[in-house]
């Protein structure tokens, strides 16, 4: 069952509430996030905010971009989250190609913040701890193949070895039941996706998909990184709206 699948059901519960009920008593049968979650270790190494002026970017991978979005944008310190593609070129960089898994994307998230409220390795812990399940080989919860795939790609060199080196330290406490396949890529280029995909978990908190896979990540980042969690998340329709006025 993919998200597609979902989507349709959502209309399906606005004419039936029958329906609904069906798809509910099925939904605790799928690997989700709602699973109970567990804080990890921080990174035993993450980038000097001293070396650090204006704000910086990260691109990562974890499944549906409209969780991992939802859970940045609540994150203090992260002043935007736009969900996108990265990993393959701009010419497929739409949703209806990148969603037949053979365009080397995958759906992501470009995370701006402020490196004197949140750090690099923060962003990293908040990932391995409520966004995504490492463990995944192309897949997250109910989403299978390459564009769901666990990924963290890369702009500098010191990023790179910051990862490589956490997953390192995870990997050897054995922090999961099972290793950590999440790939390491160079950003090579982010594209963002598609307006209507954009604050999406804000805008359908009650859509089902939503509702079952996503909304309890933000609980969760409210639940274990209280530090971190902020009530009001940064839209990217906020951002527009600025601009254009």
């Amino acid at each position: 069952m993919n998200r597609t699948s979902y989507s349709r059901a959502t209309l399906v519960v606005v004419i039936a509430g029958a329906v609904a009920l069906t798809w509910f008593a099925i939904a605790p049968t799928i690997s989700s996030a709602s699973e109970e979650p567990f804080i990890i270790p921080p990174p035993k190494a993450d980038v000097t905010t001293d070396t650090q002026s204006g704000l910086k970017t990260a691109v990562i991978a974890g499944g549906c971009f409209w969780g991992v979005q939802g859970v940045y944008q609540h994150t203090d310190g992260v002043v935007q989250a736009v969900s996108g593609y990265a990993g393959g070129k701009q010419s497929t960089a739409s949703y209806e190609t990148v969603s037949g898994g053979a365009t080397g994307h995958a759906e992501s998230v470009k995370i701006t913040y402020d490196p004197q409220k949140i750090s690099y390795g923060k962003i990293l812990q908040i990932y391995f701890s409520v966004v995504a399940d490492p463990t995944q080989l192309n897949r997250q919860g109910p989403d299978s193949g390459t564009q769901y795939r666990s990924a963290i790609f890369t702009s500098s060199p010191e990023e790179r070895k910051i990862t490589e080196d956490y997953i390192t330290q995870l990997n050897d406490a054995k922090v999961y039941k099972r290793p950590i396949v999440t790939a390491i890529e160079p950003m090579t280029g982010f594209y963002p996706a598609e307006d209507y995909h954009q604050d999406y978990l804000t805008l359908h908190p009650n859509q089902p998909y939503i509702a079952f896979n996503d909304i309890p990540k933000v609980e969760n980042l409210k639940k274990l990184f209280a530090d971190s969690y902020r009530d009001k998340p940064v839209l990217v329709r906020d951002a527009s709206n600025k601009a254009t006025n």
